[in-house]
């Protein structure tokens, strides 16, 4: 059986390679960009796609742009909310702070989640799979920072990942599956050339993850090997 899936932030990376397995498969795949005008790979895609390509203009960081792309949604059903938009902000000294990065790093990574998993709520109730899963870094784990460094990004994960345990909380009863996911450090724009794992890879292995999930799985923050990440 199909399933339906909204990807955010697909117009490269992450999240243009699930939306390329996941039309692959068959699944009917909603993307949102924040830049329409920077989709062009995204369009491309959608051309030759053997499932149904969908794109969206939203950007997770505004509550008006949020509430938009819900209302163009409509009462479709939503059966797996894949909350991959974000931003890697300022690499800087501590010295060189730049707060307004930081705050806008945060917004888009930590609080687009819960902005648009609030508005899906939903159409994520008309299904019966009722999967949130919210793209994190391993630069999120408290136990895993030996570097330092990265403020924005690594605050801006670390509280994304509590955000999915309290999600996991507060949904149980309505039968949610709330996890965060580490894709591990993979070849894309943000991750560099020099990172390990490749795209593709990456993105094969969340799937095969994601299709597993069950509710007992909810709350939980997941390497790409499916193994628990620490905190």
């Amino acid at each position: 059986m199909s399933l339906c899936w909204v990807v955010t932030g697909a117009n490269r990376g992450i999240g243009l390679e699930f939306a390329k397995q996941l039309s692959a498969r068959g699944d009917r795949v909603l993307c949102t960009v924040r830049d329409l005008k920077r989709a062009a790979a995204l369009r491309e895609l959608a051309k030759s796609a053997p499932g149904p390509i969908e794109i969206f203009g939203c950007d997770t960081a505004s509550d008006s742009g949020v509430e938009a792309f819900c209302r163009e949604l409509g009462e479709r059903p939503v059966d797996v909310l894949i909350n991959n938009a974000g931003v890697i902000g300022s690499m800087t000294s501590l010295e060189e702070l730049d707060f307004a990065d930081i705050t806008h790093t945060f917004d888009v990574n930590a609080l687009g989640p819960l902005r648009l998993t609030r508005g899906l709520l939903g159409a994520l109730e008309k299904s019966s799979t009722r999967r949130v899963v919210s793209i994190s870094s391993g630069m999120g784990s408290i136990a895993d920072n030996a570097n330092g460094g990265a403020y924005g990004y690594r605050l801006s994960k670390a509280a994304l990942n509590m955000a999915n345990r309290s999600m996991s909380v507060d949904l149980r009863e309505r039968g949610f599956t709330c996890v965060a996911l580490n894709p591990g450090w993979v070849q894309t724009d943000m991750g560099g050339s020099q990172a390990p794992l490749p795209v593709d890879r990456s993105v094969r292995s969340m799937l095969e993850l994601i299709d597993r999930l069950t509710p007992a799985d909810s709350g939980r923050f997941l390497n790409v090997t499916g193994n628990d990440f620490p905190w």
